[in-house]
């Protein structure tokens, strides 16, 4: 029962993720269900998120919706980051973290449900580099850390540094989580703390939704993105500040 559990959250969640983000606030509960410690769920989450992004990086590489030069730009302080923010919560609590990520959550899910244009258009103008490098560092180490809604931080600093829109802030925030939750995944593999039949069960489900959201992405209405993502962005918020 739990195994069929683990495999339909992880599909949903991987359409979740490709077209907004948050859908690791689906899969940790259930992988908590399966008996698995908060610890270990964090870890063994991460092999749904890698599979679910293989699967949708590939779909938008082929169909050349991704700027490479840009992504792997971007993916190298993300990737710092993400080493230090995993190496963070393999020993430190995260009640602080989850109450001020769950303010910043309802905060930007005001601009993303009033401020449309930015997020459906992309801005004209680039910001500067070095900004850039440390937003994306920063990204990386809350993505590192606790991995759950980092789709919304990477959606908003490609729409609002790097200017993207919608659609391609979606498939470039994809390609920046496949490659710091690599480094993610091997870090929490030598602290066992990850358990791999329900991570690879989880997994599949997400591999085939991510395959499924990548497809969805080039033809949902940007408005319906937009309203996805401001509503897990706000269930996000009150699971980080309420939920214990």
């Amino acid at each position: 029962m739990y195994e069929i559990l683990l495999f339909l959250g992880g599909f949903f969640a991987g359409i979740i993720n490709v077209l907004a983000g948050g859908g690791s606030f689906l899969t940790l509960p259930i992988l908590s269900l399966y008996g698995l410690t908060t610890s270990v769920a964090n870890g063994t989450n991460r092999i749904g998120i890698l599979l679910q992004n293989i699967s949708a990086t590939w779909n938008f590489i082929v169909k050349k919706e991704i700027k490479l030069a840009d992504a792997f730009f971007l993916s190298i302080p993300t990737i710092l980051g993400a080493v230090i923010g995993t190496s963070i919560v393999l020993s430190l609590p995260e009640e602080l973290l989850k109450i001020s990520i769950g303010i910043i959550f309802l905060a930007m899910s005001y601009f993303v449900l009033f401020s449309p244009k930015v997020w459906e258009e992309g801005r004209k103008v680039k910001a500067n580099r070095w900004v850039s490098t440390i937003v994306f560092f920063l990204i990386g180490i809350y993505g590192g850390y606790i991995q759950a809604g980092v789709g919304f931080f990477l959606i908003y600093a490609l729409t609002m540094l790097e200017g993207y829109n919608i659609k391609q802030a979606n498939a470039i925030k994809i390609f920046l989580t496949l490659i710091f939750t690599v480094f993610s995944l091997i870090l929490f593999s030598f602290k066992s703390k990850v358990e791999l039949v329900p991570g690879l069960i989880l997994g599949v489900g997400s591999f085939i939704g991510g395959y499924f959201g990548a497809y969805l992405n080039r033809r949902v209405n940007k408005n319906i993105i937009r309203y996805t993502v401001a509503g897990m962005m706000i269930l996000s918020a009150l699971n980080y500040i309420f939920v214990r």
